[in-house]
């Protein structure tokens, strides 16, 4: 009979976070069921209850300290964000977001090879959205990523001790270029005081910080239903206002 596999309390987990920021690394992933590799990545360290309490604490955190921060600069500068309370985003915020924005920004954290087909790929997301040609771009890089043995550029040992060496530097990069991507969110930003645009952005790099950890230690298909999750909580609130009082606007913090 197979051992059990041990569940970690979320103080554990919260402490693991805590020293994956103080040194990020290429840490194998909390214990889990033995699987296949890419099965293990996509499905294997999913725990629902362990993600439902991250959500809620990022909502917490989110919506009583960064959440106030970032808007009420955005307030004093001028900006505005751009979604439309009386038109919810449901798909682009809880289906589309969570998957083109984990695969960009993490998928490749731990298969850095995989970046010299997956940017091309995002270029013609970027450019294309939501359209048949970035729908079909981004079905196949999901397939890809299914694959045994994702598709990737095999590096040589120097290589690949240098990419540990520098992985911290490589994951805050990667997290700070997360958050600065929803500065497209906002409009009539005063770009005179650039130095105050990392600020509107306070929630979405708490909450990248939390997924890149996920990723890493939980792995991709965890991060993307956490990110959905995360998302959706926003949304359905919006929805909530517009069905209760006819489209009132909130300035909340979105993780799209």
């Amino acid at each position: 009979m197979a051992a059990s596999v041990p569940r970690l309390r979320f103080r554990d987990e919260f402490r693991d976070f805590w020293r994956f920021l103080r040194k990020p690394t290429l840490t194998p992933r909390l214990p889990h069921a033995p699987m296949p590799a890419v099965a293990s990545d996509w499905v294997g360290s999913v725990r629902l209850g362990s993600i439902v309490r991250w959500v809620l604490l990022l909502w917490a955190v989110n919506l009583v300290v960064f959440g106030p921060i970032a808007a009420g600069v955005a307030t004093a500068t001028g900006a505005s964000h751009r979604l439309d309370p009386s038109a919810v985003p449901w798909v682009l915020a809880i289906l589309w977001a969570p998957i083109v924005e984990e695969l960009m920004f993490r998928f490749w954290l731990r298969r850095p090879g995989t970046l010299l087909w997956l940017m091309p790929a995002f270029v013609i997301i970027v450019m294309y959205g939501k359209g048949m040609l970035g729908a079909t771009v981004l079905a196949g890089l999901l397939a890809l990523t299914a694959l045994p043995g994702v598709p990737g550029v095999r590096w040589r040992f120097k290589a690949r001790r240098r990419y540990r060496r520098w992985f911290p530097a490589i994951f805050y990069s990667a997290t700070f270029a997360f958050a600065i991507l929803h500065l497209l969110n906002f409009s009539d930003l005063n770009i005179a005081a650039w130095w105050l645009l990392p600020v509107f952005v306070l929630p979405q790099w708490i909450t990248g910080l939390v997924l890149g950890w996920v990723r890493m230690r939980r792995g991709i298909g965890a991060a993307i239903l956490m990110h959905a999750c995360f998302n959706a909580g926003p949304v359905m609130l919006l929805w909530l206002l517009v069905s209760l009082n006819g489209g009132m606007p909130l300035p909340l913090p979105d993780g799209t």
